[in-house]
C-alpha cells in the first residue's frame, strides 16, 4: 500500500505503570534508547502523577531530564490535573496527554472527578497549554465499555470527542481501556466520531483483553485510522481498571502492517 502509519509506542508509560516490580531511572531510559535504535519516532515516556497513586511513574520528571535527544522524535507526558500539566510544562516535554472518561465510575476511581468536571478541567489545561505553544493532546478512556457501568453509547463518546475538537485539541484517540471491543464496534465508531471532529487526527489505542486487540488495529487502519498505540511485548494495563490486560503488542502490530503494505520505519526485529 505505501501509506505510512505512525506508531505511538507506549510501552515506557502505559505499559510500566501496571507492573509490580518498580524499574529504575536507568532501566526506564535504557528501554526508550532501544526503542529508538528500532526505528521508533513517538514514545509516550512518562506519566505526571501522584506517585502515591502510581508508584512506578515517580521519576517521570528525572526520566523527562535525561532523555536522548534525537532528530524527528516526540516524546508525550500525561497529564491529569492542573499541578501535572505544571511539571509537563516545566519539564520541556514536547507533546502532552490528557484523559478525558466516558463515565463517572470509572473517572473518579481514575482521576477524583465526575466525567462532567473533567472535561471541563481539560478545557482549561488545553488552553493553557495551547498558550504556551505545546502540543495538547486527549485520550477518551473506556470509548468502547467500562469496567464499572458496561457498554457505554458511541453517542457519549461523540459528544466528548465534538466538544474536545471545539476546543481545539491537536489529537484525539478513542481508547479501548479494559479490551471489550471487537472490530465492527472500532469501524461503527471511527464512523460516528469522524464527522465531528473535522481535520482533528484520531489515534486509537487498544488492549488486548479477549484477544480481540490486533483485529481492531486492522479495522482501525482499514477505516483510515493512521496513528496505533502500541506497547513492546503487549506489556501494559490500567491499575484502576479491574481485569485490564497488556496492551497490543507493538511487534504483532508491525507484522500486521508490514505484510498489509504499510510502511513504520521501525525495525521488527529490533523491537
Amino acid at each position: 500500500m505505501g501509506e505510512r502509519v505512525e506508531i505511538v509506542e507506549v510501552g515506557p508509560r502505559d505499559g510500566l505503570q501496571a507492573q509490580p516490580q518498580l524499574l529504575d531511572t536507568e532501566a526506564k531510559l535504557a528501554l526508550i534508547e532501544r526503542l529508538l535504535d528500532a526505528g521508533v519516532r513517538r514514545l509516550e515516556v512518562a506519566s505526571f502523577v501522584n506517585p502515591k497513586r502510581v508508584p512506578q511513574m515517580a521519576d517521570a520528571d528525572a526520566i523527562i531530564a535525561r532523555l536522548p535527544r534525537r532528530a524527528g522524535v516526540n516524546y508525550i507526558g500525561l497529564v491529569l490535573n492542573e499541578q501535572g500539566l505544571d511539571r509537563a510544562l516545566a519539564s520541556g516535554v514536547e507533546q502532552i496527554n490528557c484523559a478525558a472518561v466516558t463515565t463517572d465510575s470509572f473517572c473518579l476511581r481514575n482521576q477524583g472527578k465526575t466525567a462532567a468536571d473533567m472535561l471541563d478541567l481539560i478545557a482549561s489545561l488545553a488552553r493553557r497549554a495551547q498558550d504556551a505553544g505545546r502540543f495538547f493532546g486527549v485520550t477518551i478512556a473506556a470509548s468502547f465499555g467500562c469496567p464499572f457501568e458496561g457498554e457505554v453509547a458511541p453517542a457519549t463518546v461523540v459528544a466528548i470527542a465534538a466538544r474536545l475538537h471545539a476546543m481545539g485539541v491537536d489529537e484525539i484517540a478513542l481508547a479501548d481501556t479494559i479490551g471489550v471491543a471487537v472490530p465492527s464496534d472500532v469501524k461503527r465508531l471511527i464512523e460516528a466520531v469522524r464527522p465531528h471532529i473535522g481535520a482533528t487526527p484520531l489515534r486509537m489505542h487498544f488492549h488486548n483483553t479477549r484477544g480481540t486487540g490486533i483485529g481492531n488495529v486492522y479495522a482501525a487502519v482499514d477505516s483510515g485510522v493512521r496513528i496505533i498505540d502500541a506497547s513492546c511485548g503487549g506489556v501494559g494495563g490500567c491499575p484502576f481498571a479491574p481485569g485490564a490486560t497488556g496492551n497490543v503488542g507493538t511487534e504483532d502490530v508491525l507484522y500486521l502492517l508490514h505484510r498489509m503494505g504499510f510502511e513504520t520505519g521501525i525495525d521488527i526485529a529490533k523491537v
